[in-house]
């Protein structure tokens, strides 16, 4: 039996932009395959993880200053470009995550995430706008009127609440989170125990 990561993610993290290029190579190394699972992680928050709002609204400056050079230099480390974005922070991406099971069912949504991920946190897009999803989808070889047809249909609203609503009876409570044989790992930094939990298995 292939041995599997289950990664539960929404775009509009940079934690999640990262272990989404990361974890890639782990899955390739280990012989494992990847379980794409998209959310909403605002209904991860609203549901189960309000401090966040509360962190977002009062921030702590030093501990503020600390994350953005801790996401630089993974950033650097991975080779990406991540700039945390100065006009808008949070994104709605619900438009842009249920874009991803139509990349999906096509079989590409690393180019789509990619692409997403890249507009978002390396050039400042909006990912709730028409024209930044248009580029997106494009980017990833989806035909424009099927995409947005899709995004409006009730499957891909179920489907999103769905993945939302398991990652959060399983415990979850953010992005990226990723499950080994039932073993939850959240964040980006948690990607060593990922491996080992692969290896072991």
């Amino acid at each position: 039996m292939a041995r599997r990561i289950e990664f539960f993610f929404d775009c509009s993290s940079p934690w999640t932009y990262l272990a989404f290029h990361a974890v890639q190579p782990i899955a390739a190394e280990t012989g494992a395959e990847i379980a794409w699972k998209p959310i909403l992680v605002g209904g991860v928050f609203n549901a189960v993880n309000q401090t966040v709002y509360d962190s977002r609204s009062k921030p702590n400056p030093l501990k503020q200053s600390y994350m953005l050079k801790d996401l630089a230099d993974w950033a650097r480390l991975y080779g990406l470009e991540i700039v945390f974005p100065p006009t808008v922070f949070p994104v709605n991406s619900v438009k842009c995550m249920r874009g991803a099971f139509v990349a999906l069912d096509e079989g590409k949504l690393v180019p789509y995430a990619t692409a997403a991920f890249e507009a978002y946190w390396s050039h400042d897009r909006d990912l709730s706008k028409e024209d930044v999803l248009a580029d997106i989808a494009a980017k990833a070889g989806l035909e424009r009127q099927r995409f947005f047809s899709a995004i409006e249909s009730d499957g891909c609203k179920a489907r999103l609440r769905a993945n939302t609503d398991e990652l959060i009876k399983r415990g979850g409570f953010g992005s990226p989170t990723l499950f080994v044989d039932g073993s939850m790992f959240f964040g980006n930094d948690r990607l060593p125990l990922v491996r080992a939990a692969l290896e072991a298995a």
